[in-house]
């Protein structure tokens, strides 16, 4: 099995730095049933080739095959080690696992550089046909050219096969070149060496982040990539309606929204005081197993994991890029094997109930609610509240009545383009209040940040403690006959 990469570009000799793999040197891979091999047949400043060749030993396949066979030589005569198969996305993941993630320290600036790519697969086997086989890539802004490949050609009454010669030209990043093989392939050849369970789920989620969600065929390609799973797949539609959702707004204007806002609140150190406060909070709390929901880049995380009382951590975000972000934080990828199961990160919403969820002492949601549309707030409720039931949850939201404290802030805007509401101190009280009624916890809020006698404190914390189950229906507030510390809130 062999991929070649080629592109014609002034900078054509800088792939290398992409691709994390020097042009003048041969290396090889050990991976499942076999090894795999990189090399750069040319490299020049005006034409460069990459290659990736797989070796695929039949005896070693067929020797730990798992599960049963559909007869008693499928394991020894077979064409996997001759087409381009989920062996291949293997060999990628393996072997350019950074350059797939888009991680390019020496030279980040070309990480998102497009490329004028022409990529070639000797053969690939597609079930479906030519049509699948455009269908999948020509969405995708590639130019596709196939040739069918005979059953033999001394019998040419045997007809085609389902084998192609395939080459593919796009002007791409090469990040997006290899997540769409690494989904596309098995999804064209419909087998896997391996099972597909709820870790794949997950992987495909993480490779389509960016592009599968607005997919023509996003439901084939989900149907075919988890194995007609009718579990996972439904997971996975939601999911990618989520991920449409939430990217609505360009991630060019979040991320600018993010500055804007990070700009806003510098001056008076809000997000170290929100930090600092939850920290405190959690360590308070005596929790020894703590969920943090919509964990963004792992600040938080960062900080719990200092203290040895914390036995696990857990992120959560919505968004892949920025799961991948807090993997670099965390330096995920250095940690012992200890430390690595005491500290995850795993990719979901807040929007879907996720056993992942269950089972924590305190769970954080710290400047998220924000973000989500008022008539999915009541999914989130259940979601966290009465699935997961964490015995205490952190909230923090932005208090509306102190935006006029900032000049720079337009009279009626929001801090930030992607908040789709900003409550009052008494509009978050009633939210709270409501919460503590229907779920059986008790609640306390106070401000955080420097608080106004008018206004109150910039950012407004709910602290949630779940009650005993006989008192579930009977909650109040802690606070309810006290001032609260957010400015004098009745």
């Amino acid at each position: 099995m062999l991929l070649t990469l080629t592109t014609e570009d002034p900078q054509a000799a800088d792939i290398g730095f992409l691709l994390h793999k020097h042009p003048d040197r041969f290396q090889s891979f050990p991976i499942r049933f076999g090894k795999c091999h990189v090399f750069y047949p040319e490299s020049s400043s005006e034409r460069t080739t990459f290659c990736l060749l797989l070796d695929i030993d039949p005896l070693d396949m067929a020797r730990n095959r798992k599960g049963p066979t559909p007869h008693a030589l499928s394991g020894y005569v077979n064409d996997r080690p001759y087409v381009a198969s989920s062996l291949m996305s293997t060999a990628i993941a393996s072997a350019l696992s950074s350059a797939m993630n888009g991680i390019c320290h020496k030279r980040p600036e070309l990480v998102e550089k497009n490329w004028e790519f022409q990529i070639q697969l000797d053969v690939v086997s597609v079930r479906g046909g030519e049509e699948f086989l455009r269908k999948a890539f020509e969405p995708l802004d590639y130019k596709v050219v196939c040739q069918p490949i005979a059953l033999d050609d001394q019998f040419t009454r045997w007809g085609m096969s389902s084998y192609f010669s395939l080459r593919l030209q796009a002007t791409k990043t090469v990040r997006d070149v290899l997540r769409h093989l690494y989904v596309l392939l098995p999804v064209l050849d419909l087998q896997k060496h391996y099972f597909s369970g709820r870790d794949e789920l997950d992987k495909l989620l993480a490779k389509g982040e960016s592009w599968l969600a607005d997919h023509p065929e996003k439901s084939a390609i989900v149907r075919r990539y988890l194995k007609f799973q009718a579990g996972l797949r439904r997971i996975a539609m939601k999911r990618l309606y989520e991920l449409e959702q939430q990217n609505s707004p360009d991630d060019s204007e979040t991320d600018q929204g993010d500055v804007v806002e990070e700009k806003l609140e510098t001056k008076i150190s809000l997000n170290q005081m929100r930090l600092d406060t939850v920290e405190a909070k959690v360590l308070t709390f005596g929790s020894q197993r703590v969920l943090d929901l919509g964990c963004g880049e792992g600040k938080l995380l960062g900080r719990l994991s200092k203290h040895s009382s914390i036995h696990q951590l857990v992120g959560m975000d919505v968004s892949v890029r920025s799961l991948e972000h807090a993997s670099d934080r965390l330096k995920l990828n250095q940690l012992s094997a200890l430390s690595a199961d005491r500290l995850r990160l795993i990719h979901g919403s807040l929007l879907y109930r996720d056993q992942r969820f269950s089972g924590f002492d305190t769970a954080t949601i710290i400047e998220v609610i924000e973000h989500l549309d008022p008539p999915r707030l009541a999914a989130f409720e259940r979601v966290v509240f009465q699935y997961a039931q964490p015995k205490t949850v952190i909230v923090t939201t932005p208090n509306a009545e102190y935006n006029a404290m900032w000049e720079s802030l337009p009279a009626g805007k929001f801090r930030h383009p992607d908040h789709r509401f900003e409550w009052t101190r008494t509009e978050f009280r009633q939210w709270c209040q409501t919460i503590a009624d229907r779920f059986g916890y008790e609640f306390e809020i106070e401000g955080i940040g420097p608080a106004d006698e008018q206004v109150g404190s910039p950012t407004q914390m709910a602290c949630f403690r779940i009650q005993d189950p006989g008192s579930i229906g009977a909650s109040r507030s802690l606070t309810q006959n006290s001032t609260t510390k957010t400015g004098g809130l009745a």
